[in-house]
């Protein structure tokens, strides 16, 4: 039901003078999957935890799919919650199962998993483990709250007028990185800068690598995507 309405908006768009698009330069056989918890306000560590929550699609962003994994000993560490090598094996393994389903039963030759915090010992070797058949892993954690910030400057002791580009990468480490998701285009406007915020100084999103031999720069594209 859902596929269907997608395809209905998309024509229905199209019809009224829109323009529909789909991402370029895209890796085939690549699946994502994002993961997330769902935490209760107010609760004691012990009940905090409520579910793990997973979404899994190809590298078309095709074949959206849920994971739902309720798990009981979870650890809480600084409010947030970590998960054994074996729980974390079960929601790759289930997601995996859920992409070569949408598939054919074909394996993906490459998978990159975002998660918001950082991936424990236990958690990488779950992921491995679940992947072991997979030829690239990349894990990855997208951090939104990190105490940095950037300023553009054109000329020297001169900022910008406007902030950063969106897409820009700043390398702060060999396995870390800051990327704009917010800020200027200017080849939206030829000519002109274009910021669709209009106002404020965005920050940029902090991606690190805890697994994985990939190009950095493609890893940020591809999150940004």
């Amino acid at each position: 039901r859902c596929s269907v309405m997608w395809r209905l908006a998309i024509a229905t768009y199209t019809k009224a003078g829109g323009i529909p698009w789909a991402l370029a330069n895209t890796r085939p056989g690549t699946a994502y999957i994002g993961i997330d918890y769902a935490i209760r306000p107010n609760a004691d560590a012990r009940n905090r935890f409520a579910i793990c929550c997973a979404q899994v699609f190809d590298s078309d962003g095709a074949g959206l799919d849920f994971i739902a994994y309720e798990a009981d000993d979870i650890r809480i560490d600084r409010s947030n919650p970590y998960m054994r090598k074996d729980q974390m094996l079960k929601v790759m393994a289930r997601g995996l199962s859920i992409y070569q389903r949408k598939h054919a039963g074909s394996v993906p030759t490459r998978v990159v998993v975002h998660k918001n915090t950082e991936f424990r010992h236990e958690e990488i070797e779950g992921c491995l483990a679940a992947f072991s058949n997979v030829a690239d892993v990349e894990l990855l954690q997208v951090q939104r709250s990190h105490g940095w910030q950037g300023i553009l400057y054109s000329q020297k002791q001169q900022p910008d007028g406007y902030p950063s580009h969106r897409g820009q990468v700043l390398p702060i480490g060999e396995n870390e990185a800051l990327l704009w998701t917010q800020g200027n285009i200017p080849n939206m406007a030829p000519g002109k800068a274009y910021y669709k915020e209009g106002k404020g100084i965005p920050t940029p999103v902090l991606i690190t690598r805890f697994a994985g031999r990939g190009d950095f720069y493609d890893l940020c594209d591809e999150t940004l995507a």
